[in-house]
């Protein structure tokens, strides 16, 4: 199956999608293992939202086996720049450095985390010369 996912994921297919990149392809059982420790969930409704990823073409159905396999149909990298870009067209005008502030404004940020981002900061910008 060809083509790119169609709609934003919800809360719960981004965390189906998270286990899905982590683990890579796997059962309706494996992702539920996954999730249970941290979300209470029924094994149905991680099957009909496996269901509904796959017709919003987030995810790949693999139906050799008995168990059916699901695999994300694009990386994380993919769908977080989507995601991303969608905010700053939708909430932001476009705006990086407000994206970058409320980014930075959420949680306080560590010396080493700011040190990271400038050093990703500068190898972006040698990039674009």
């Amino acid at each position: 199956m060809a083509g790119k996912a169609t709609g934003r994921p919800s809360d719960l297919e981004l965390e189906i999608l998270k286990v899905l990149w982590d683990r890579g392809a796997s059962t309706v059982a494996q992702v539920h293992e996954a999730l249970a420790p941290t979300r209470p969930i029924v094994y149905n409704t991680i099957l009909k939202t496996l269901q509904i990823m796959t017709e919003k073409r987030l995810v790949v159905r693999d139906e050799r086996a008995r168990a059916h396999v699901y695999r994300s149909r694009e990386s994380r990298r993919v769908v977080v720049r989507r995601l991303v870009g969608d905010l700053l067209r939708r909430a932001l005008d476009g705006s990086t450095p407000q994206l970058v502030v409320h980014a930075l404004e959420q949680k306080r940020v560590k010396p080493d985390e700011l040190e990271e981002i400038r050093r990703l900061l500068d190898e972006y910008g040698r990039r674009q010369e």
